[in-house]
């Protein structure tokens, strides 16, 4: 393992858990190995349009009221937790890949696998082909320990509490950003179209943000990745929820820097969280005795 990432991940862990949820940010990591450096044809700002800059600071306030919060230390552009272990771009790689390897998934077509081949605006990362073998050990020694420990917190929370709330934590490009045709809302909801996670506590999130004024969608454009849909399982006692930010919110994004709209973001996501882990247990818990 690159030194730089050792250990690959952190995770905040509060004294006592007093709250059946986990926050999950796995695209915050900026740490770029130099070696990954030396591979690329960009430079590290360009390299950063696949980051979800800051989010885990973004939610280390909500954090402190007493849930864990993990999140990944290496980029997105490096390896990419938010996927099935081994989606692989044949395109990338010099030599083929094991017989294993979902080499054919919409997000490997589009460059975006495990191992990206691309990042966010479309720009070819490396200068050559990677061998097989240094991405089986990106996998290996970051992918597997990412989501070991991850499930580890979903199991302890749910020993505890009965059930367990994931919350997977992301941001997007703004419409200028992303080159997009009409303005991006400022959250967007994902909960696999409901298979992921009761509907009332996707619902609570939507009207909790919009009381609190933000334009909310739900589903669209975003229903969540490999991690929403692998750890929900309502059935299981395992809800997961992604939540989409976007970015002028909170970040310039020419610089990558915090934007002065950052700690009131941070406090009005620090309030919001609060209060779902207040009032969602409840409903649940209400919801189960009903049935």
């Amino acid at each position: 393992m690159s030194p730089e990432l050792d250990p690959p991940f952190s995770i905040l862990t509060p004294k006592v858990q007093n709250a059946p949820f986990i926050l999950c940010s796995p695209h915050s990591g900026r740490i770029y190995p130099k070696h990954f450096l030396a591979q690329s044809r960009l430079d590290p700002m360009t390299l950063r349009k696949s980051e979800d800059c800051f989010v885990d600071e973004l939610f280390q306030g909500a954090a402190e009221f007493g849930v864990p919060l993990i999140a990944a230390r290496f980029p997105r552009a490096y390896l990419d937790v938010n996927r099935e272990p081994y989606e692989l771009d044949p395109e990338l790689f010099a030599d083929p890949l094991p017989d294993y390897a979902n080499s054919k998934s919409v997000r490997v077509v589009g460059g975006l696998g495990t191992i990206a081949r691309i990042v966010a605006d479309g720009e070819e990362i490396y200068r050559t082909r990677l061998s097989v073998d240094e991405a089986l050990a990106r996998i290996e020694q970051l992918y597997f320990p990412f989501h070991a420990a991850l499930e580890a917190l979903i199991e302890q929370t749910r020993a505890q509490f009965g059930y367990a709330v994931l919350i997977d934590c992301h941001s997007m490009p703004s419409a200028q950003m992303a080159q997009s045709s009409g303005p991006r809302p400022d959250f967007v909801i994902g909960d696999r179209f409901g298979a992921a996670c009761d509907p009332r506590l996707t619902r609570f999130i939507r009207d909790t943000l919009l009381t609190e004024g933000y334009d909310v969608q739900l589903n669209r454009p975003y229903a969540g990745g490999y991690i929403t849909e692998h750890y929900g399982r309502p059935y299981r006692g395992v809800q997961a929820v992604q939540i989409e930010i976007n970015r002028a919110l909170y970040l310039d994004e020419l610089n990558f820097k915090p934007s002065l709209g950052f700690r009131r973001l941070k406090i009005d996501l620090t309030r919001i969280c609060n209060m779902l882990f207040s009032a969602l247990p409840a409903i649940l818990e209400q919801r189960a005795a009903a049935e």
